[in-house]
């Protein structure tokens, strides 16, 4: 068997870091996107989040899926042989805007979207693990632990006295959200780890979640025709966080895995507390911003060198 010499191993590993360099930096730029989602959702009060989630997913997932009608043309026949698979990642793609979106108009923009995100690196973390038997690394696992501490400080510095019912209802559907983002996120890289190009796979999740989003929009989305500010809201959010959002989060899922991917997207509460702050008006204290700098720390250890050795020939 050839064996490689070491320059041959460092621009292997070169490369390998590059690549996951890519994908972090994919998913961390949707993370931005999708960290505006709150404070444009605020600005349709009007507007149930049912509808506000109905509109952006289903909205975002059929442009997907027309965009990407070439690769998911050329990979029909491999789609075809996973249309369960395909139809239970859909439904999670479907039931994710409606808990995230019900759980920030519920618990408050900072609190719902702190929990829904930062629960989903430990979902993902556990799918694999029970899928997969993939057991999370070290480095993993102490870059959960420190966001998990950020969304934790994050949240009690933002809340505003006890939990009332609706806070606690927030919260339970904020966890929903994680699951569901941790197990749509799952699956698309289970796709792309079997041979269906990126596009292909969140193309056919998303448009067929736009379908099963459809009735909902129909029931609930009669007040985006009632001003130009609502219509914006739902077109902005759309073709911004939704559509240009998954189509870098598709790109980085190609490169990461499941785990990291949500581990990085931790980037998104941060950066959905401070336009609260800047819009909003929504004012951070201390230890907010010391959340804050924890959930930076997380994302700094997940895309930093593994400083593994050079693979063997």
């Amino acid at each position: 068997m050839r064996r490689f010499s070491n320059r041959e191993k460092r621009i292997a590993m070169e490369d390998l870091h590059r690549t996951r360099l890519l994908g972090a930096l994919a998913v961390a730029a949707a993370s931005v996107l999708w960290g505006t989602t709150g404070v444009s959702a605020s600005l349709a009060p009007e507007v149930p989040p049912m509808a506000i989630g109905a509109a952006a997913m289903g909205g975002g997932g059929l442009l997907q899926a027309l965009t990407a009608l070439p690769q998911i043309d050329r990979s029909a026949a491999r789609l075809r042989s996973r249309r369960l698979f395909l139809f239970c990642s859909a439904l999670l793609v479907a039931l994710y805007p409606l808990a995230f979106y019900s759980s920030m108009r519920l618990a408050g923009i900072t609190a719902g979207t702190v929990v829904s995100i930062g629960s989903a690196p430990v979902f993902a973390a556990l799918i694999e693990w029970a899928a997969e038997g993939r057991r999370p690394s070290p480095r993993l696992t102490a870059a959960s632990a420190l966001g998990a501490a950020g969304i934790a400080v994050l949240c009690i510095a933002r809340s505003g006295g006890p939990a009332g019912p609706s806070v606690s209802a927030g919260i339970a559907l904020g966890l929903a959200a994680g699951f569901t983002y941790a197990g749509y996120s799952w699956a698309a890289g289970r796709l792309m780890r079997a041979g269906i190009p990126s596009r292909a796979a969140m193309g056919v999740m998303f448009g067929a979640a736009s379908v099963l989003l459809l009735p909902v929009l129909l029931a609930t989305g009669a007040p985006f025709l009632h001003s130009a500010v609502n219509l914006s809201v739902g077109l902005y959010m759309a073709l911004v966080p939704m559509f240009l959002g998954y189509l870098l989060f598709g790109a980085g899922l190609a490169r990461i895995s499941a785990s990291e991917a949500t581990a990085i997207s931790l980037l998104e509460p941060a950066v959905a507390a401070l336009l609260a702050a800047l819009v909003a008006g929504e004012r951070l204290s201390a230890p907010a911003w010391g959340g804050i700098a924890l959930i930076f720390a997380c994302l700094a250890l997940v895309v930093s060198p593994r400083g593994r050795k050079p693979p063997r020939g």
